[in-house]
């Protein structure tokens, strides 16, 4: 007998375009002789109750933003008594929270850029900008995809950045700008695959660069980086997986600065699309897009 899987996709987030996209790429990977699958486009947030059909074995979470990737609609399945993909409910809000995320990468000695937060144009801490020194990057703190992010190069377009930054949050991240190469590490089930650098002609790795085809799109490439650079990732993502209590997957983002690496996020449901990463970087250690789907699927009901 099919094994009952529902897909879902959409909600309610800024993000919701990439996420129907990351939806629509795995359902048309399930293979159809093993699973009957059901498409669900959430629209709000009762439609997870809704919308979902009786019996349903298996909730493949392709949400991105707040209610699907903070661990919101994790708690609800898990209320409904169905397994889903990914990490469970306190792992993904850690992990949505960029101030928290960080204060446990900092408390646990893994390195990461200097930051403050804002609430409000009223908290806006200068002193503390002026000390991690222009530019400074500021984005909502529980954002995603690089959304509403901002590389500010002088402290007159700050109060404009949170600004709008809090447009799409309730509190703004202002961080230190460290120069350097931006990575990303597949985690999946604990095992690291290969390494990804991203090179962007923009700039930084902005929402343009992630999911463009063009001639704004980012370069991606699989990288061995020598034995201490890639030692030094390697570990530094194998410890992020064990503090957050990470479960089937996480993609953690770092950026090379100086010969040293620091972790910039972690993405607990990252993207799925055609041009996302972590579908490279499973298809560079010999897993099809397909075989990667129903991995995720195993690693998450072990």
């Amino acid at each position: 007998m099919k094994k009952k899987v529902a897909v879902l996709m959409g909600g309610m987030s800024t993000e919701r375009e990439v996420s129907l996209n990351s939806g629509r790429a795995v359902l048309n990977a399930l293979d159809r002789d093993k699973y009957e699958v059901h498409e669900i486009i959430l629209n709000n947030k009762m439609d997870v109750i809704n919308k979902m059909p009786e019996g349903i074995e298996f909730a493949f979470l392709m949400l991105h933003g707040k209610y699907g990737e903070d661990g919101t609609i994790q708690a609800i399945l898990e209320s409904m008594d169905i397994p889903y993909s990914g990490c469970g409910p306190l792992t993904s809000a850690m992990c949505m929270d960029k101030n928290i995320t960080k204060k446990m990468l900092r408390d646990s000695g893994v390195p990461t850029a200097n930051w403050t937060i804002a609430k409000s144009i009223e908290d806006i801490d200068y002193d503390k900008i002026e000390k991690m020194g222009y530019p400074v990057f500021i984005k909502p703190n529980s954002g995603g995809s690089s959304v509403a992010t901002f590389k500010v190069e002088r402290k007159e377009d700050v109060e404009a950045a949170v600004k709008a930054g809090l447009e799409v949050d309730d509190v703004v991240m202002i961080e230190e700008y460290l120069p350097g190469d931006e990575y990303t590490s597949f985690v999946l089930d604990g095992e690291i695959y290969p390494t990804i650098k991203i090179s962007s002609t923009t700039g930084f790795f902005d929402y343009e660069a992630k999911y463009s085809t063009g001639a704004n799109a980012a370069k991606e490439e699989i990288v061995y980086l020598g034995d201490e650079l890639q030692e030094q990732i390697n570990k530094a993502s194998k410890t992020v997986w064990d503090i957050f209590y990470c479960r089937a997957y996480v993609r953690v983002d770092f950026i090379l600065s100086n010969g040293k690496f620091y972790v910039l996020e972690l993405n607990t449901l990252p993207g799925m699309t055609t041009t996302s990463l972590i579908p490279r970087s499973a298809n560079a250690k010999g897993l099809s897009y397909s075989e990667l789907v129903d991995k995720i699927m195993e690693t998450s009901v072990k």
